[in-house]
């Protein structure tokens, strides 16, 4: 249930909308299969697979988005394509020119389309009414984007933020290094990757293994910083930090997973049960990350 890799937004808190209403913007966008001639497709689909398009407990929203793609590689269209060509040269008595060879590609492409194969990827999004995330379960940025893309086609006028902290994530993470002291509440663990921003990009990763301070210093005395930092927070729920604030790798520990509801038994009561402590969980781990790189920053003051 816990989410794994998380591009993180704001709205306001709280966020006045109901599920019913959330079930209203979504239903027009609701995920229908590609047909013969599409090469992809994109929607809502329902997480419960029930037939609503929006799952809700204790103010929590969990949507889920839909993309399915035909697989048909560049190769096997080239190849069908040559074949076509070579059978009209014999035709006309000459090769065909680049208008009609752009026309057998599309002919080809429309020919095997109902024959290719079709796989679909299911993306988790979780909007906390309660205390204004909006989070994408998505590792990549060009998914996130689609993702974000189509709510704002549903909703419309969907009041989204980033998130804006004080410190840059990256400067942060470099003088926790530098100083080997993580901020209360966090552990920094035994993975980073520290960059030299100039010419070159030097890196230097480091996966289980020990992060001496003196050696953090000597790579950050040559001109590099840190990227990427595995951390743990009150020893709950372990992370990797990015410049981009987004929370990969993570990994909720035994304090977690022991605290699920025992008299849970059937699978819609142990979904309710780890959706709860997923929220409740995460709601608290962003606001503290935030609290660690100094706060949220306020636009609105920023701009006045």
């Amino acid at each position: 249930m816990f989410f794994k890799n998380v591009t993180i937004h704001r709205l306001p808190a709280p966020w006045a909308v109901s599920a019913e209403q959330m079930e209203k913007w979504l239903e027009p966008h609701a995920f229908q299969p590609a047909n013969t001639v599409e090469m992809q497709r994109q929607g809502w689909a329902s997480p419960r697979d029930n037939g609503s398009l929006v799952y809700t407990l204790n103010r929590q929203m969990l949507l889920v988005f839909r993309a399915e793609k035909k697989l048909l590689p560049g190769s096997v269209v080239t190849q069908f394509t040559k074949v076509r060509a070579q059978e009209l040269e014999e035709q006309q008595g000459f090769k065909p020119g680049r208008k009609q060879m752009r026309e057998l590609k599309e002919q080809v492409t429309d020919e095997l389309l109902p024959r290719a194969f079709s796989i679909s990827r299911d993306t988790r999004v979780w909007i906390d009414t309660v205390n204004g995330w909006l989070v994408i379960d998505a590792a990549s940025k060009q998914i996130a984007d689609d993702v974000l893309g189509l709510l704002v086609k549903s909703v419309g006028t969907l009041p989204l933020s980033s998130v804006r902290v004080s410190r840059s994530p990256v400067s942060a993470m470099t003088e926790w290094l530098v100083s080997g002291e993580a901020p209360t509440g966090f552990t920094a663990d035994q993975d980073t990757e520290l960059t030299s921003p100039g010419t070159g990009n030097a890196t230097v990763r480091y996966s289980g293994h020990a992060l001496e301070a003196e050696d953090m210093r000597r790579h950050i005395e040559s001109g590099k910083q840190c990227m990427r930092l595995a951390m743990t927070w009150e020893d709950r729920v372990s992370f990797v930090l990015t410049p981009s604030l987004t929370l990969k790798r993570i990994t909720p520990l035994d304090v977690i997973k022991e605290s699920s509801d025992p008299t849970a038994t059937n699978a819609d009561e142990i979904f309710d049960s780890e959706f709860t402590i997923m929220t409740g969980e995460m709601a608290k781990l962003f606001t503290s990350v935030i609290e660690a790189l100094g706060g949220e920053v306020d636009e609105q003051k920023q701009a006045a």
